[in-house]
C-alpha cells in the first residue's frame, strides 16, 4: 500500500495531459477516456517496477493499448432501426478548420497519427517519441514525413487553405535553406 499514494498523486497530477493525449490518438472523448482509464490500469499493476519519472512509461502503455485496439473485433457499435439522438460533444464552438484538421488526422493510418499526436500536439523530441513508438528515430521522421505529406493534400485541408498542426517544415526544405 505504500505505492498507492504515489500513484493517486501521480493521477491527479498527470491524467488531464495524459488524456488530452489520449484524445488525440481517438479523436473521441469516450474513447480517450476509455484508453486511459485501461493504460492507468496496466500501469497500477507495474507501478512498483517503476523507476525514475512514470509518465513515460505511462504514455508509452498509452500509445501501445491504441495501437492494439484495432485487433479488437468489437467497436462498440450496435445496429439499430432508429438512429440514437446526437448528444453533446463540447467542441460544437469549434471552428470547420478544426473540425477538418481532426477529420483530416483520422484518416492518416495509427501509426502515422501517433507519430504527429507525440511530434507535434505532446511537443516530445525525435528521440522521446522513438523511445515511446519503440521504434527507430529515423522510423519517426519517416512517419512523420509520410503523415504531413498527406495532411497537406487532404482534400478536407486544402478547401480551406489549413495548414498542418506544428511545424510543417520539410526535410528537404530545411536541408535546401541550410545550403545556401
Amino acid at each position: 500500500m505504500g505505492e498507492r499514494p504515489d500513484f493517486d498523486g501521480f493521477v491527479v497530477a498527470r491524467s488531464g495531459r495524459l488524456l488530452r493525449t489520449a484524445y488525440l490518438l481517438t479523436g473521441e472523448h469516450a474513447l480517450a477516456e476509455d484508453l486511459l482509464q485501461t493504460a492507468l490500469a496496466k500501469a497500477w499493476f507495474g507501478w512498483s517496477r517503476i523507476d525514475g519519472d512514470p509518465e513515460p512509461y505511462v504514455r508509452k502503455i498509452l500509445v501501445n493499448t491504441y495501437a492494439s485496439w484495432w485487433r479488437r473485433k468489437w467497436r462498440g457499435e450496435h445496429p439499430t432501426e432508429e438512429l440514437p439522438e446526437s448528444g453533446h460533444t463540447g467542441h460544437q464552438d469549434a471552428s470547420d478548420t478544426n473540425q477538418d484538421l481532426w477529420t483530416a488526422l483520422g484518416r492518416l493510418p495509427r501509426r502515422q497519427r501517433a507519430v504527429v499526436v507525440l511530434r507535434y500536439f505532446e511537443d516530445l523530441t525525435e528521440t522521446e517519441t522513438a523511445r515511446l513508438l519503440d521504434c527507430s528515430v529515423g522510423t519517426v521522421k519517416s512517419q512523420a514525413s509520410k503523415a504531413l505529406a498527406k495532411l497537406r493534400v487532404d482534400p478536407s485541408l486544402s478547401e480551406h487553405g489549413s495548414t498542418p498542426p506544428g511545424p510543417v517544415r520539410d526535410h528537404d526544405d530545411v536541408n535546401a535553406r541550410e545550403a545556401r
